[in-house]
């Protein structure tokens, strides 16, 4: 098991989390983000700044039973599809029976943004979000893997 992080736009609080948690339980993290972004990490991956190349990427790393920590709905998506867990920064754990839920809800945004339409960013970050996002990550690397 190993955390990766989508780190493109992932707060430092998260990373720190991360790094505290991934100590505690013996598992390594991975950042993964274009050469446009400064991460601190141990085991970092840089890719180019070519649209959706992070999350090919993760796509590529992940293997069942990893934790992904991404906002990005399709990413997670596809984790979930190869196994692995995933988390967003705020917290939210995502669930394989959401997935195509989560998809359609991604490409109706897409549209509206295409169109001219605005969406609204994420809040500004709390330390009620940090504790949600430890919570939700400790409960993921608590879950131990299915026995075959």
């Amino acid at each position: 098991m190993k955390i990766i992080v989508d780190a493109d736009a992932c707060p430092k609080t998260v990373l720190t989390i991360c790094s505290e948690l991934a100590a505690g339980y013996g598992v390594s993290v991975v950042t993964v983000a274009s050469f446009a972004h400064r991460i601190d990490s141990d085991d970092h991956v840089v890719v180019g700044d070519a649209s959706q190349e992070t999350d090919i990427r993760i796509m590529n790393l992940v293997e069942k039973g990893d934790v992904v920590v991404t906002q990005d709905w399709a990413l997670a998506a596809v984790v979930l599809g190869k196994g692995g867990k995933a988390v967003s920064s705020g917290g939210r754990i995502y669930h394989p029976e959401f997935a195509p839920f989560l998809l359609e809800e991604r490409e109706i945004k897409v549209r509206f943004r295409r169109t001219g339409g605005r969406t609204k960013g994420p809040a500004k970050r709390t330390r009620a979000d940090d504790l949600r996002f430890r919570k939700a990550l400790t409960f993921l690397l608590e879950q131990k893997p299915p026995v075959p």
